[in-house]
């Protein structure tokens, strides 16, 4: 076993000392030459060297040195070195510094003894510590309380030791004696400390002897006692109700690490309501009272686990968690909006929204860069209370149509999606939200918010006045026909040949885009550039934002355009008896397109119009030219259905979550049910009495049951060795979120005692040994428990492997048993999880780590293949399930989950069945680092065969 090291210096391998350099120093007179010798010494020795010749040297010349600085570094140096034989016997030279540690724990000067007090705690040697026995006890009465302090902590290191009982008989009591009489507040905490670890008994007897003093002890005391007391409940579960008196009186200490333990104590000992509220507020203030960004997250990620363990608790301090808004820190905004939207009921759902009601008002006033984005978190907050509680919405939407002209996009997008949602699931607002929408309309400066603007007023426009309004609106908006004049474009198009050449090699040259579901598609490099060019345009009454974004080349829009006028049109032969104003108006909206048209093949733009919008825009002109009363309920009516279906499956989707979150363990057939009425409550106080409901409860609905059951158990044990080998081992894979821990059984199968047994381990991957387990020796035909950590630092598929080597006492040679490799799979560090379509197209762009992987797959349905991969990855499906049904021999999904380091990974799939009856097509993996994407891909190759 390689001895511990308890000294990390700095060592720059570069420019190392002489050995011979440092001893000319060390037996020279200059102080600084000497310092700089022994700081040399103990770095080499720390990276290996031995340099037994300087010993003599540094007893002859340092031992007898007063500098104190020199004193410091000799205690280093002895700390380091070497003091046993091979045979763990003492060296005799070890003798000649007792004395002067001795001298050291009698001198006139405070620093002295307290460093020397210091170096015995890290001292494991009995022979050299046990003729200083007399001189640490004396330094307990030392008049200088860090003298005392460093005494005790070198009692305590002593008596811990294997015939430490022995060296201190009566160490306990004199402890406790000292414990009486000291006022340090450090001293008594080191002393309290001290009994806690070696004479629990009496640690428990003086602090239930002080109960009514706990609440005036010194900080660092008080952590020790709330120690103590989660160690003795732990090990007592009866004995808690003593120790709740003094929990609850330290929830008003003045330090806040004292009150944040406090209320992690009492979340960890007891369920019963009164506790958890007092945890609850105590956390709260927490949040208020301090400044660091660091302790409001953590309190934060306590107060997560109390929502997810006592939600009716939380949902009363749900105000009180809302305060922790006044941060100007994002993370800490965000983590607040996602509790809270957890705990909304229809009791407090008012209260909430006009809290977010006036945050959002307070963005507008502010000059913060991170106003924008602050302001689309509220937005998103606003709207998931309106979808829950739709009664809210008539509060909230209106204030937030002014935010559709925001220079932040995403800000102004959600609030044109959560209009959309929000008039279709409350018809009683349509009228307001639409006459609203149209006053306001002008004010949008972005392409997209236009496009879904022009959607909801094409589709929710029905009287005749609205639909006049709708029409109207767009013309205003669009200003003045035609867009440009023919002087312009005979310039355009004798001024530069040349850019028209370029023009149309620019065109040729293609790249993929990604599409809303993932995929990908040909997209021309000049309407990229198009798109590409800044879509946020000041829009005015004298000229009209879409103008404005039609002229830069945006024909998308365009395109959108046509297709609300022409909707509107359709409408407005319907509501509108008089067939002149139809006409009039049908003929006004021809004459729109028919300028788009012009414009988009004209020299003034750079670019022409793309063919996707150039043949939308000429299916509306036919539309309008010749109506079919077909074609008419598809554009009136089946778009709207699809929308609502949209909805629906999101509701349903949700409302799945919901449950699967709700459902719980039951208890088991023949489990013991206690009724609690039947039990004494004598003695009992109402917090006591609370917990034993509560504990009650969980026993009765199997909460306290959270083991896996034997056949997962079963499935993470590995045999290591074959059942022939001299030596069997199996291993135990128990994988927690940062590291894994192997329980290795090792059984001698031979007749013959095996000595220096050792399991010897080595990782590839992210994977690393945290200890090297220690020898053994196996008598015939027994077996042995080796336990091995192994810390991960990230996503990837790692190996472990390793061997097992023993000596025997007839042979003199060491035997090796190569063991079979361990592979850690990813699926133990990934998880299902949610993000928007948005969010994932964010992402999918961002990632530049991809995997792609071709579909080789002996199942032949789509959506069976589709399934397959979701449960062998442990992803979940983004895509609609409504999208996935039908059969159209093509299928594409989206599959998202993340891992427990954070890492998003994102996976696409797109898949086409042949004629053959085969399924082709790709699996796309993205990731922001390399491991994941590598390990994802490998897994997904392994699985997609099906069946394995």
């Amino acid at each position: 076993m390689e001895k511990s090291c308890s000294l990390l210096v700095h060592f720059d391998k570069g420019t190392p000392a002489l050995a011979n350099e440092i001893k000319e120093a060390l037996e020279g007179n200059d102080i600084p030459a000497k310092i700089d010798a022994m700081k040399n010494a103990v770095r080499l020795l720390l990276n290996g060297e031995t340099l037994p010749q300087l010993f003599i040297t540094i007893v002859r010349y340092v031992l007898p040195s007063e500098d104190h600085t020199v004193q410091k570094l000799l205690l280093l140096y002895l700390e380091i070195i070497g003091k046993t034989d091979a045979k763990g016997r003492v060296l005799p030279e070890m003798i000649l510094i007792c004395q002067n540690l001795r001298n050291n724990l009698q001198h006139p000067n405070e620093y002295i003894r307290g460093v020397t007090l210091r170096f015995l705690c890290r001292l494991s040697e009995v022979e050299i510590i046990e003729p200083l026995i007399p001189s640490i006890m004396s330094n307990l009465e030392h008049r200088n309380p860090y003298v005392r302090r460093s005494a005790i902590l070198a009692v305590m290191s002593i008596y811990k030791l294997e015939h430490g009982e022995q060296l201190l008989v009566d160490a306990p009591e004199t402890i406790e004696r000292f414990l009486s009489t000291e006022q340090d507040p450090s001293a008594k905490r080191n002393a309290f400390l001290m009994l806690f670890n070696c004479a629990q008994d009496r640690a428990v007897n003086y602090l239930l002897t002080n109960v009514d003093k706990v609440p005036d002890w010194g900080e660092l005391l008080q952590m020790v006692v709330l120690e103590l007391i989660r160690k003795v409940c732990r090990t007592n579960k009866g004995e808690k109700g003593k120790y709740m008196k003094i929990i609850l009186s330290l929830l008003n200490a003045p330090s806040a690490a004292v009150v944040y333990e406090c209320a992690g104590t009492l979340v960890s000992l007891s369920s019963a309501p009164t506790a958890i509220r007092a945890a609850a507020s105590t956390y709260c203030q927490l949040l208020l009272s301090q400044s660091d960004n660091n302790v409001k997250l953590i309190v934060l990620d306590r107060l997560n686990e109390l929502k997810s363990s006592h939600k009716e608790i939380m949902v009363d301090m749900i105000m009180d968690v809302l305060r922790a808004l006044s941060s100007p820190n994002l993370d800490i905004r965000r983590k607040t909006l996602d509790i809270v939207l957890e705990l909304i009921t229809p009791r407090n759902v008012n209260e909430v929204v006009l809290t977010l009601k006036k945050e959002v008002v307070k963005t507008q006033s502010g000059e913060l860069e991170k106003n924008g984005e602050y302001r689309q978190m509220l937005i998103q907050a606003i709207h998931s209370c309106a979808i829950k509680f739709p009664e809210v919405a008539s509060t909230v939407v209106h204030l937030l149509m002014d935010f559709l002209g925001d220079s932040n996009i995403a800000s102004a997008m959600d609030v044109v999606v959560f209009v959309r949602e929000i008039i279709e699931t409350n018809p009683k607002l349509r009228v307001s939200i639409i006459t609203r929408l149209l006053d306001t309309f002008y004010q949008i400066r972005a392409a997209r918010v236009c496009c879904c603007a022009l959607w909801i007023i094409a589709e929710y426009c029905l009287s005749l006045s609205e639909v006049e309004s709708g029409i109207a609106t767009i013309k205003q908006c669009l200003g003045d026909l035609p867009f440009f004049s023919i002087s312009e474009d005979d310039e355009a198009a004798d001024s530069s040949k040349k850019a028209q050449q370029a023009t149309s090699i620019t065109i040729s040259s293609r790249r993929p885009a990604i599409l809303a579901d993932g995929t990908y598609a040909t997209q021309s490099a000049a309407s990229e550039t198009a798109f590409s060019t800044p879509a946020v345009v000041q829009g005015s009454l004298t000229t009209g934002n879409l103008r404005s974004l039609l002229l830069t080349g945006d024909f998308f829009l365009g395109a959108v355009v046509a297709c609300s006028l022409s909707k509107l049109i359709l409408r407005l032969e319907e509501v509108q008896p008089s067939k002149i104003e139809v006409n009039k108006a049908s003929t006004n909206a021809l004459l729109v397109m028919v300028a788009m048209v012009q414009l988009g093949q004209s020299s003034v733009l750079p670019h022409p119009i793309d063919n996707d919008s150039y043949e939308r825009i000429v299916l509306c002109i036919r539309l309008l030219c010749n109506p079919v009363d077909a074609v008419r309920k598809i554009w009136l009516k089946s778009c709207r259905e699809s929308f609502v279906k949209m909805l629906s499956d999101k509701q349903l989707r949700e409302t799945e979550e919901i449950k699967a979150k709700a459902q719980t363990t039951h208890s088991q057939p023949d489990d013991l049910i206690d009724f609690y009425h039947l039990k004494s409550r004598k003695g009992m106080s109402l917090l006591e009495l609370e917990d034993q409901v509560q504990d009650d409860l969980k026993r009765a609905t199997g909460e306290f049951i959270k083991d896996a059951d034997d056949a997962t158990k079963l499935n993470r044990i590995i045999q290591l060795t074959g059942f022939s080998d001299p030596v069997y081992a199996e291993a135990y894979v128990t994988v927690h979120h940062y590291d894994i821990v192997l329980d290795v059984t090792v059984i001698n199968r031979t007749k013959d005692t095996l000595q220096n047994l050792c399991l010897e381990l080595a990782t590839m991957g992210d994977l690393k040994l945290v200890e090297r387990p220690q020898n053994y020796t196996l008598a015939p035909e027994s077996s042995k428990q080796i336990k091995a950590n192994i810390k991960v630092s990230s996503t990837e598929t790692g190996v472990i492997f390793g061997n097992i080597v023993y000596e025997t006492s007839n042979v003199f040679e060491r035997t090796v048993v190569v063991l079979n490799d361990i592979h850690i799979d990813i699926m133990d560090y990934i998880s299902p999880a949610v993000c928007s379509d948005a969010a994932f197209r964010t992402m999918w762009a961002e990632f530049e780590w991809e995997n792609k992987v071709a579909v080789n797959t002996t199942i032949t349905n789509e959506r069976e293949f589709i399934d397959h991969i979701i449960k062998s990855t442990n992803m979940r499906c983004l895509t609609a399930l409504s999208a996935l049904e039908g059969d159209c021999g093509f299928l594409a999904a989206n599959l998202y989950a993340k891992s427990v380091f954070g890492e998003d990974a994102l996976v696409n799939i797109s898949v086409e069945k042949q004629v053959d009856g085969k399924l082709n097509g790709y699996i796309r993996i993205r990731s922001k680092t390399q491991g994941i994407a590598l390990s994802l891909g490998d897994k997904i190759t392994l699985k997609q065969k099906g069946g394995i």
